[in-house]
């Protein structure tokens, strides 16, 4: 990619990899200096970092709300800066694939580019700031368990990013599908954020790209890392381990755990394939606030897209229908605890009353009730 012009503060973006569609359109990027970011981020203090990853430190900052140029803290419009580590050629690589993507794929469940910054060894990217973080932090680092509605809604939010990725004649495999990727906003509607390893998918008659084999252990399909063969199948067993992860509460891997619980994925499978050991999976934390016909179907559905063959996998847009099913049931396992031990105290007082019941009419039409004397 060439470097664009620095006069420009704007650039129109088509990306090498993904031809413009009438969904995939290029949007103006601003263009940034190095000087505004730092001053929008004040000096790129600690106290403004919002995470870390491989790429580098994500910071907050705050933008005029038309231009670049920085705004005071609390006013114009707060944006989330990523920072890129000057050093190695992948990374850079990764920061141009995240201008080439998110430069043209404009969605309400993707996080929005909003510019650049391309100055010496410099590089940064300026996003949306997403209110409520990651979900793996809700998940996984909060006291307050997510609630079971929430969970549902942020599932299904990040389901249609990834189908609408996947759909029409230029798919876009995501390729790194994780909690740490999928960011809220206020109302907890999930954007699939940091396309860095993202892959233009095959076509025409091709099934699958061939690539080396990068993502996070735990998410990965077993079919890309042991061939290296992608398609959009890789990205649904990778949304397959974000279900189960929403369901119970677990990592994908977790050292602290047992043997047997360490992968997630190794441990559910037996519990999903049986419909009556389905309730031990759910987050302990939810206490049965819970929809009943929601954890079974999100355990199918999870069971489906974890299929060892990919082929049996559903498409996003199956996943999408399946779980917008779910989003108004009420059948919460909390009430259907209450009601069974309800009944349960009833059956257990009838025959009492019965008994004393009987036991009455006995005594009063008894001969010594009556004062009658038997013959």
């Amino acid at each position: 990619m060439a470097e664009p012009e620095e006069a420009k503060k704007s650039i129109e973006h088509p990306g090498p990899d993904l031809p413009p569609s009438e969904n995939k359109e290029p949007r103006k990027l601003l263009e940034f200096t190095y000087q505004e970011l730092k001053a929008a981020t004040g000096n790129f203090r600690p106290d403004s970092i919002l995470g870390e990853g491989g790429f580098g430190y994500v910071f907050k900052g705050w933008i005029e709300v038309n231009g670049t140029a920085p705004a005071k803290p609390g006013s114009g419009i707060t944006v989330a800066v990523k920072s890129l580590k000057p050093d190695g050629l992948q990374g850079h690589r990764e920061w141009v694939a995240e201008v080439d993507f998110l430069g043209q794929l404009h969605h309400p469940n993707l996080v929005k580019l909003i510019g650049y910054c391309i100055e010496d060894d410099q590089r940064l990217l300026v996003y949306e700031f997403m209110t409520r973080g990651s979900l793996e932090n809700h998940l996984f680092r909060r006291t307050i368990p997510l609630p079971w509605l929430n969970r549902i809604k942020i599932a299904l939010g990040a389901a249609k990013g990834l189908a609408f990725l996947h759909e029409g004649s230029e798919p876009v495999i995501y390729r790194d599908f994780k909690t740490s990727n999928i960011l809220l906003d206020s109302e907890y509607n999930a954007k699939l954020s940091d396309f860095g390893l993202a892959k233009a998918g095959p076509q025409g008659d091709k099934t699958h790209v061939s690539t080396r084999v990068v993502g996070t252990y735990g998410y990965a399909a077993p079919e890309y890392v042991m061939t290296g063969h992608l398609t959009s199948k890789s990205d649904v067993y990778s949304f397959g381990v974000v279900l189960l992860e929403i369901l119970t509460g677990r990592r994908s891997m977790d050292k602290k755990r047992p043997s047997g619980e360490q992968n997630l994925v190794t441990w559910a499978r037996p519990y999903l394939a049986e419909r009556r050991k389905i309730n031990q999976l759910v987050d302990p934390r939810l206490e049965l606030n819970y929809s009943i016909k929601g954890v079974h179907k999100v355990s199918q559905l999870a069971h489906s897209c974890l299929s060892r063959d990919p082929k049996s996998r559903p498409s996003m847009d199956e996943v999408v229908k399946v779980l917008s099913l779910l989003q108004d049931l009420n059948d919460l396992a909390i009430l259907s605890y209450h009601s069974r031990f309800s009944q349960q105290g009833r059956r257990k007082k009838k025959p009492d009353s019965m008994y004393s019941y009987h036991q009455s009419r006995g005594i009063k039409g008894s001969p010594i009730n009556s004062g009658k004397q038997r013959p």
